[in-house]
């Protein structure tokens, strides 16, 4: 295995697990950008918000978990890609109020590397769909 893709398999289940960026930040560059074009995390732009914002989620979903479907190194361009359905039901406090009602949503993560770090990450994802499922839109 790879040094990045070794760093990126470690990042992605510490970021889906809900750790934060205390646990995630050693394996991104401390600046890590973030881009998602989705309603929810419009105004996340560094790694570090994104996975506090994991983090926060996993609180309000606490059952939440992933079934890694791909995830492909390309070494020439330096890029880690994850596919992944994110699962869980809306049971825990401290977002809108419980719904009871659960997501299964497909999400990709593309990991691009300065060195061994991750220096950027794009998050391809359908945010509408997942939270119509949720019963929050």
């Amino acid at each position: 295995m790879s040094q990045i893709t070794d760093t990126a398999s470690r990042f992605f289940a510490a970021c889906e697990a809900g750790k934060g960026w205390e646990a995630c930040k050693a394996y991104c560059q401390p600046t890590a950008t973030f881009a998602c074009q989705a309603d929810p995390l419009v105004d996340v732009k560094t790694l570090q918000q994104y996975a506090d914002w994991m983090q926060g989620m996993i609180k309000i979903m606490p059952d939440g978990r992933y079934e890694l479907r791909s995830f492909a190194t390309d070494a020439e361009r330096k890029n880690v890609t994850a596919y992944a359905v994110f699962c869980a039901t809306h049971t825990g406090q401290g977002g809108p109020p419980p719904t009871g009602k659960s997501t299964r949503t497909d999400y990709v993560y593309s990991m691009d590397f300065e060195g061994d770090k991750i220096r950027h990450m794009t998050k391809i994802w359908n945010a509408g769909w997942a939270l119509k499922e949720l019963g929050w839109a």
